[in-house]
């Protein structure tokens, strides 16, 4: 199973974004990727990357076989870096976009992964999407997780696991803050499924914890405004 730092995860999930969204200036130089992996959009968390610390990464990356140098030629004066992330595991394009959006921007609904994917891929449908997302969770060795249920949302959220638990808990941005009108029940106890893997089990287990905790928070601050 591959396991990715957070560097690395934003240089692949970069990758894979300026692969499918603009082509024609790919494989991209160390310049352009430090700045698409320092992007104030379309990113969580928004970070401040240096080109020594992406440089590290790729050397990195190189060694994992998830990305390839391509030297100059053809009037083209510098290195760039393509990911080849595809080849070492299997995915097929919606996939890849389903990926790459989880490890630019962590946990995401099937809707707003469906909405945060459109320059990269097409989905016809929320189905479609669920079913991408199943796939990768149900592999032998899962590429993503669907998380607990969060108190005040419908949809469930899913997280990728190529940077084992990394941001599984974190909620997006623009999330609503829900404050139940009656008594504050327990979440249920997240089922972990049989065969799944350590980083899969530990990213619903710690899940399921921050779901407690912000519960928590919520009896105590009622309380106190009592």
């Amino acid at each position: 199973m591959i396991t990715l730092d957070p560097v690395e995860a934003r240089v692949v999930g970069a990758l894979v974004e300026k692969q499918l969204t603009t082509p024609q200036q790919y494989p991209l130089t160390l310049n352009a990727l430090v700045s698409a992996c320092n992007q104030t959009s379309s990113r969580n968390p928004v970070v401040s990357h240096d080109d020594h610390t992406v440089d590290a990464a790729l050397l990195r990356l190189k060694e994992l076989r998830l990305v390839r140098f391509v030297h100059p030629s053809h009037g083209r004066s510098v290195t760039r870096y393509r990911q080849v992330l595809e080849e070492v595991v299997p995915l097929e394009p919606r996939q890849l976009a389903l990926v790459a959006v989880l490890l630019l921007r962590g946990p995401q609904t099937p809707g707003e992964l469906r909405t945060r994917t459109e320059r990269l891929a097409e989905f016809a449908s929320l189905e479609e999407v669920e079913e991408e997302l199943d796939d990768l969770a149900s592999r032998p060795e899962p590429l993503v997780t669907r998380l607990p249920r969060e108190p005040g949302r419908k949809e469930m959220r899913y997280a990728q696991l190529l940077a084992g638990d990394t941001g599984a808990v974190a909620a997006p941005p623009d999330r609503e803050v829900y404050v139940p009108e009656g008594p504050v029940e327990a979440p249920p106890h997240a089922a972990v499924p049989s065969g799944a893997s350590l980083a899969s089990q530990v990213a619903v287990l710690r899940a399921e914890v921050a779901a407690l905790r912000r519960d928590l928070d919520e009896v105590i601050s009622r309380l106190g405004g009592l």
